[in-house]
């Protein structure tokens, strides 16, 4: 039997008791009463003060807990109504979750799936029992949660930690947990004490078991099988006050209800010691209401602070001097886990697509589930006039987002473009930033990436191929013949398809019958007539090749002779990354490619990719192509890689999509920083009049790039070493070449945001060159004009860029577009032309007059404008550096992008394909022939300065074989 002289802890379900060995501790004397609600207070301030100070460290972070509910229990709603009033008083976001009666196990699995991958829940509990009418497995259901956020402490996996003794590695259960805190609360030492546990429940028996024993307390546990025992238990009040040893520690946290007539429900609570009794022996006793309780929702609180910060867990860089090559310092830092990535800032599992461990593509369920969250600060990074040597852009927003998140441990994301292979093996090189900050690995981020480009080139070119397919065809066939070949016979059956019936509906035909048609409207909907003189729609290739800017095609026999003069652009200059990077959905995208104009009837009707009845199978090459890419810096801040369309061509700015989704994903306190390519005229106005118009979307702040070297204004030849006057300090060539920094100021604030003037320092440059160009920005309108040295330093330096972006996206700003999209087209290209590049007027040549008419005629002429223009200059001619004036800028030519939808002026002689005049004609060599992938075998490597293009592919391809 029991006797009165063993000391104990008593639990049932969740309740104890403590005694104090043989020796007796106390005099006989009614016991301390413990009650929880004290302590807990104590605690909470403690919390308190810790949540405060966390959401001081980390602006915007806040602690969430979830509680998944399944049914409508009433005690499960009294319980949870005080987690939820506790986590309030702490500071902790709580979100309650609340599954009907008829939830299923697949079901709430689902739920806990969603809330394990959920970055904003540190903490949540399975509120149980959980009163579903369906058969639910317990053990299944809260094992599935993750152990880092089993505040509850309730898996197995916390269990097995906590029987080993890794309490610093495992949550504990809250009751136990709080059972212990109330024992310290005494001041008696555990070590060396005798303790017994009556229980052994997965919930609290157990558990406290091993508390007790690894704070060195000799234990013992009785239950249900115990001899003499068993019959007394799930009786109230079954622990008499004569078992009590006098002087011993009682916890009890029983729950039982006794008849009352003198309460007005007819009953009272009692625990499962005789209360009364136990008060007289024991040294310390707690109550049933008020004791053990609290305490319980103490833990949960505490486990839910003590849960891992939501952070990035950063690189430490390993700063060298003289900094090693881009690819030395790449190849130095290895990335994390992509997938790990994703999951630290709140990407679920779903909504990744893996290629390899250092990229991924973000499916666009996760824009859809994050739409009702509200955005980030948005800011753009822009620059001055650049040099052939570029100023910086690139690596000043990787640098950036660095100082933001590694150093201010801001949420942020780095928005970037993909790079073209023509620039890539051009002179030019890669585009992954450059010294300490970079996207990495850098070579997967400079060449195929996950095959973006490519898709665009292959949808691209079966365009082309279309076009040149069905002129031929109508050439060649009747129109009976013709209208077969579009819709041949399936078991003797001819149908419509849904593209079909839709240009039917175009042309004013409402028939769903092949065999209904007339001959008149067989060749209305067979033939488009397409006028080979007015195709605009040229073939691309990622790659510089100077022999295709003119070629003719049909020239084999079997094309009868049917041949045409055609041209080949470079694949970022296609229509089709246009539309990729102002599209917002699937759907979008498709009604943009199919809205793209490919030429003109030879009774002037546009004829689109629609009309081709190729619109479809373009969507389908581009269904993984619209999923934004996401990549890592040096630093371990987060980048998406997604759409590069030309800048001096096209916008010159990545995806609404991979904007948006960053925007949500930073929250209201975080910075997504998007590049806005090319000087502040090209990339920037684009990026406010297209982008921004189209996205709805409003930047606080612009990040403007400029370099000494740039504002003395050299004549470069690449690959000449420059003369001494821009490598020596020379204040007068800095103070006269800042008219263009001052230009791009006003350009900036111009659409009514704030300038931030990023000044790249380089080791040739003067404190005195640097100190002046920051004094001149900010006495001309710049908010702040701060150097930065993050190429030799990282993220630390930008850290003063990255605090005076802080404070300009606090500042008032009046965002404003630059023109109303109903002006008549040659009014929009005149206000561009003479607020942003300063022109005294406009021209428009003949042929952009008739483009104009037509396009307007169309019904295209209340489209924004994209001028394809030369980056070298403000005016049309690049020869003219600083601030031209006095010119009247020439529009050659206006063409359409229907479907990503904007005019394009060809400004001066700009071509949608001098983008090859990059290491074409340049008189270095370019990169691909420096090009290798180490190790090499030395049979290739002895080719590495004398290379034909057959033996550069083999180079290529080597680290594909």
């Amino acid at each position: 039997s029991i006797g009165v002289n063993v000391p104990w802890v008593l639990e049932k379900h969740v309740h104890f008791a403590v005694g104090s060995g043989s020796q007796q501790l106390w005099s006989w004397a009614p016991a301390k009463i413990l009650m929880g609600e004290e302590a807990y207070e104590q605690i909470r301030e403690r919390l308190k003060n810790e949540v405060t100070q966390m959401k001081e460290q980390v602006p915007g972070f806040t602690r969430g807990l979830a509680i998944l509910q399944a049914g409508d229990r009433h005690d499960s709603n009294l319980y949870i109504n005080v987690k939820l009033k506790a986590a309030e008083e702490v500071g902790i976001k709580a979100t309650h979750i609340k599954l009907p009666r008829t939830a299923t196990e697949s079901e709430v699995l689902k739920y806990i799936r969603s809330l394990n991958e959920d970055s904003t829940v540190h903490g949540f509990i399975l509120q149980l029992p959980l009163d579903s009418e369906n058969a639910i497995n317990i053990e299944a259901v809260i094992n599935a949660i993750t152990p880092e956020k089993d505040v509850d402490g309730l898996t197995s996996i916390s269990a097995r930690k906590l029987t080993r003794g890794d309490l610093n590695d495992c949550f504990v259960p809250c009751t136990p947990k709080g059972c212990l805190e109330l024992i310290k609360e005494t001041g008696v030492e555990i070590a060396g004490k005798y303790a017994m546990v009556v229980g052994c429940s997965k919930i609290v028996g157990a558990p406290m078991y091993d508390l007790l024993l690894w704070n060195n307390a000799t234990v013992t546990t009785c239950h249900s099988k115990s001899a003499s025992l068993g019959e007394e238990v799930n009786k109230p009040e079954m622990v008499k006050g004569e078992w009590i040893k006098p002087g011993a520690i009682v916890i009890d946290y029983g729950i039982n209800y006794v008849p009352d007539d003198t309460k007005s429900n007819g009953r009272r609570i009692v625990g499962d010691v005789a209360y009364n009794e136990a008060k007289e022996r024991a040294g310390f006793i707690t109550p049933v209401l008020g004791g053990v309780g609290p305490m319980t929702v103490a833990m949960l609180m505490q486990s839910t602070v003590e849960t891992r910060k939501w952070s990035i867990q950063y690189n430490n860089l390993n700063l060298k001097t003289p900094v090693p090559s881009d690819i030395a310092i790449s190849r130095s830092y290895k990335p994390k886990p992509i997938g790990t990535l994703a999951r630290e800032f709140g990407l679920f599992s779903e909504e990744v697509e893996l290629y390899g461990e250092t990229k991924a593509k973000v499916l666009l369920s996760a824009p859809e589930r994050l739409k009702h969250q509200p955005d980030g600060k948005y800011a753009a990074v822009t620059g001055i006039t650049p040099t052939p040597l570029g100023e910086g852009k690139s690596t000043t927003t990787v640098g950036l987002v660095q100082a933001l998140g590694a150093h201010l441990f801001q949420n942020v994301f780095a928005c970037v473009q993909q790079p073209s292979q023509g620039p890539t093996f051009g002179i030019k090189g890669g585009a992954a930033g450059g010294g300490y900050p970079q996207v990495i690995p850098m070579e997967e981020f400079n060449l195929h990436l996950t095959g973006d480009i490519h898709a665009i080139t292959a949808a691209n070119n079966l365009v082309a191929a279309a076009i040149d397919a069905r002129i031929f065809h109508e050439l060649t066939q009747t129109d009976k013949a013709l209208c077969n070949r579009l819709m041949p016979s399936v078991n003797g059956v001819r149908k419509f398809s849904d593209i079909q019936i839709r240009r039917l509906r175009r042309l004013g035909i409402e028939k769903t019958d092949p065999t209904t048609l007339t001959d008149e409207e067989i060749n209305r909907f067979a033939r488009l007539d397409s006028d080979p003189e007015t195709i605009t729609w040229q073939r691309v290739l990622d790659t510089n090749d100077r022999f295709l800017w003119k070629i003719t095609i049909g020239q084999a026999p079997m094309e009868k002779g049917h041949t045409r003069t055609t041209q080949f652009d470079i694949s970022v200059a296609s229509e089709i990354m246009a539309v990729l990077g102002l599209t917002s959905s699937l759907e979008d995208m498709r009604e943009g490619l199919g809205k793209m104009v490919v030429a003109s009837s030879k009774t002037g009707e546009p004829i689109s990719a629609e009309d081709l009845g190729v619109s479809g199978a373009l969507t389908v090459l581009m269904k993984d192509a619209i999923k934004p890419n996401l990549m890592q810096t040096s630093e371990g801040t987060r980048v998406f890689v997604h759409a590069g369309p030309l800048a001096n061509i096209a916008r010159g700015n990545l995806s609404i999509i991979a904007d948006r989704v960053a925007l949500k994903l930073v929250g209201p306190e975080g910075f997504v920083v998007t590049e806005a390519g090319l000087g502040a005229d090209i990339g920037m106005e684009t990026f406010f009049n297209i982008k921004c118009r189209y996205s709805g979307l409003r930047p606080q702040v612009v990040v403007l790039v400029a370099t000494v070297r740039a504002l003395k204004i050299p004549t470069v030849t690449a690959g000449l070493p420059l003369p001494k006057a821009y490598t020596e300090e020379n204040l007068e060539l800095v103070e006269k070449g800042f008219s263009n920094l001052k230009k791009q100021i006003e350009n900036a604030r111009m659409f009514g945001v704030p300038v931030v003037v990023a000044v790249n320092a380089f080791k040739t440059d003067t404190e005195a060159e640097l100190d002046l160009i920051t004094r001149l920005a900010r006495d001309h309108g710049a908010f702040d004009a701060v150097k930065c040295t993050h190429w030799a330093e990282g993220g630390k330096g930008a850290f003063a860029l990255a605090q005076a972006l802080q404070r300009a996206a606090q500042a008032p700003s009046s965002f404003r577009l630059l023109y109303d999209l109903q002006l008549p087209v040659e009014g929009k290209i005149r206000i561009i032309a003479q607020k942003i590049y300063g022109a005294d007027d406009i021209e428009l040549l003949p042929e952009a007059q008739h483009g104009a008419e037509v396009y307007t005629k169309q019904g295209f002429g209340n489209l924004p404008i994209c001028r394809a223009k030369t980056h070298s200059s403000l005016s049309h001619n690049p020869e003219q550096k600083g601030v031209p004036t006095g010119f009247v800028l020439h529009i050659r030519d206006i063409r359409a992008s229907v479907g990503a939808g904007f005019l394009y002026p060809l400004v001066g002689t700009m071509s949608t394909i001098s983008i090859c005049l990059q290491g074409a004609t340049l008189k270095v060599w370019p990169v691909s022939l420096q090009a290798h992938w180490d190790p090499f075998p030395e049979d290739l490597l002895k080719y590495i300065v004398r290379v034909s293009p057959e033996d550069l592919i083999l180079i290529i391809m080597y680290k594909l074989t």
